[in-house]
């Protein structure tokens, strides 16, 4: 059973830019309790009855965070973190449990989870680090749609206006870059030009910056092929 908030109706949680706070809890009492209280805050609830049925219905693509219960029948917190993880689900996630579990609640936070509480979880402390959570979940959305934008940039450039851009990053002359590329110096200033415009940028700066970015996408993109290998 999925539950939304009555201050709010089924199509709302349908908007991308609306943030919504997914609670995930076995128990109906705990659950409508967080919901209770997370709306009361002003914030989008979502409230599912276990792991299972917020993986089988909920949209990552709608930004927010995720508040769960550890041990829950079918498929426990830790189990859908795990789940998260393999199928890139970034949301941050706040696991919540009754049983003080110094260990779990280490290796839990170390794989990638925002928080770990213990139950009875103070409402204060609760609203706080939902606050928190949907502040990172904002910040990461907003440098992962730049990320794809540089991404973007950066595949309309021809072969050669990229290595044009490279020699520049490494601090070169045109008329270096010219002689390592074996082109003319008036041919490396026309890529110059074409690569700045089709990047919207203007200064070798820019470039340098431009190319330190494409290298950490790079970077990043061959851990997670190698994690995943």
């Amino acid at each position: 059973m999925v539950e939304m908030g009555s201050l709010h109706d089924a199509s709302d949680a349908q908007q991308p830019h609306v943030p919504i706070v997914r609670v995930v809890d076995d128990d109906d009492k705990v659950r409508r309790s967080w919901q209770f209280v997370l709306e009361g805050e002003g914030w989008q609830v979502q409230a599912y009855e276990s792991a299972v049925r917020f993986l089988q219905e909920d949209d990552p693509s709608i930004p927010g965070c995720i508040v769960c219960d550890v041990r829950m029948p079918e498929m426990s917190g830790i189990e859908l973190q795990t789940e998260m993880k393999r199928t890139g689900n970034t949301m941050p996630l706040v696991l919540i449990s009754a049983h003080a579990d110094l260990v779990m609640a280490v290796k839990a936070v170390k794989d990638g989870a925002y928080d770990f509480l213990l139950k009875p979880v103070e409402t204060e402390r609760l609203i706080q680090t939902v606050s928190e959570a949907l502040e990172l979940d904002q910040t990461r959305r907003e440098e992962s749609a730049e990320d794809d934008r540089v991404r973007r940039s950066w595949d309309l450039l021809s072969a050669r206006e990229k290595e044009v851009a490279r020699g520049v990053a490494d601090g070169k002359l045109n008329k270096q870059i010219a002689y390592d590329l074996n082109i003319s110096e008036k041919t490396v200033i026309a890529h110059r030009s074409s690569l700045c415009r089709k990047l919207g940028i203007r200064s070798a700066a820019d470039i340098t910056r431009m190319l330190l970015t494409i290298e950490k996408l790079e970077k990043d993109q061959s851990k997670k092929e190698t994690s995943v290998g």
